[in-house]
């Protein structure tokens, strides 16, 4: 756990993305963390990692004879996406009166993006949502979750969503 100062709050950083598994997550957290303290200990950090144009357009690669002209197209819609996500959270954490809340976006993969920016700021504790994956697609996919907790250097609390009953 990082060392603060006794006026300096900890930093816990929610990773957050499209999807409801983020929004749940971060929703949990406000909850849990946030609006139930009239001064909460911890500084939010929103941190959403967008992909670069190359990894998003993947299988075709370099070899690709229009690549020049759809990279700048697709990374103008990751950029699109990434601001929409952002604000998002924003609006989630507005809507339970929590305001003091730093966003950041970097480019690059969830996992290194997510355990760097736990150096950067030298978090007390990362929160990312579970997609709930079975085995085989963790395996092929891989999970950032899994990932994080084991090489961040602070408490990596995952959110798994409730079931839903039929």
């Amino acid at each position: 756990m990082a060392t603060t100062s006794s006026d300096e709050k900890q930093v816990m950083i929610v990773a957050v993305d499209d999807s409801e598994h983020s929004s749940y997550a971060l929703q949990w957290t406000l909850d849990h963390f946030f609006t139930t303290l009239p001064n909460p200990i911890f500084k939010l950090v929103l941190l959403h990692a967008k992909p670069s144009a190359t990894s998003a357009v993947g299988l075709a690669g370099p070899a690709y004879a229009g690549a020049a002209e759809v990279l700048p197209i697709v990374d103008s819609d990751l950029r699109k996406i990434a601001a929409r996500v952002v604000d998002n959270a924003k609006q989630i954490c507005s809507k339970r009166s929590v305001t003091d809340v730093i966003t950041e976006v970097v480019e690059g993969d969830p996992r290194n993006v997510l355990c760097d920016a736990v150096e950067k700021y030298h978090a007390s504790i990362l929160v990312v949502g579970s997609h709930g994956y079975g085995a085989i697609k963790r395996a092929v996919l891989g999970s950032v979750s899994d990932y994080c907790a084991h090489h961040a250097h602070c408490t990596v609390m995952i959110v798994k969503r409730p079931k839903t009953k039929h």
